[in-house]
């Protein structure tokens, strides 16, 4: 079984020792990790002319490949998960395959975005709803991240596993990436 690993993790300044990390974890599970920075052949990337279309092209190439996900939805850059990586997560769900998520961060969607947002947050008249400097309203669902990528996720037939983490282990703790892995293992073998 082809494991796509997706996450922000190709941002990271030691990429190539998590990636290994994480295929090592895939590996003693009986399937094989594979890293978005991977190579892959494919004549369509191949003959772009950006380089942004290239890895786009590269890394659907590797979903494609691939039996089920497994994604990083630690927070990126904000309250939310990487936006390429919810894109991949569509992608994937609409390929019929199985996705599993992890985040290291325990705190709902709403809790992030509300720490994120600080004195723009406003309480609205409905009891325990918010909103932003907008009016615009938040989620408030109790989930780990936006409702169409916690629901992505479970209409897949796969599941999401949070930890809290100390903040300087945030990318490097793989306890909730083994959690995923092994789950994906155990259903493959019922």
């Amino acid at each position: 079984m082809r494991i796509y690993l997706a996450g922000p993790d190709v941002f990271l300044p030691d990429a190539a020792a998590i990636a290994a990390a994480k295929k090592e974890i895939c590996a003693r599970h009986g399937m094989t990790g594979v890293f978005p920075l991977d190579p892959v052949q494919d004549p369509a990337a191949e003959a772009a002319a950006d380089r942004f279309m290239k890895i786009y092209l590269w890394n659907e190439a590797h979903i494609r490949s691939c039996d089920a996900m497994a994604a990083n939805l630690t927070p990126f850059r904000g309250p939310s998960a990487d936006a390429g990586t919810v894109f991949e997560i569509g992608f994937m769900r609409a390929l019929g395959r199985p996705v599993m998520g992890y985040a290291n961060a325990a705190a709902s969607f709403r809790d992030r975005t509300l720490a994120f947002l600080g004195d723009a947050a406003r309480r609205r008249e409905e009891p325990d709803e918010w909103e932003d400097a907008e009016g615009l309203h938040l989620e408030n669902f109790g989930l780990q991240d936006n409702l169409m990528i916690d629901g992505g996720i479970l209409a897949s037939g796969g599941h999401i596993v949070t930890r809290a983490v100390p903040e300087e282990r945030r990318w490097s703790d793989l306890g909730a990436f083994e959690e995923c892995i092994a789950a994906l293992a155990s259903a493959r073998q019922n």
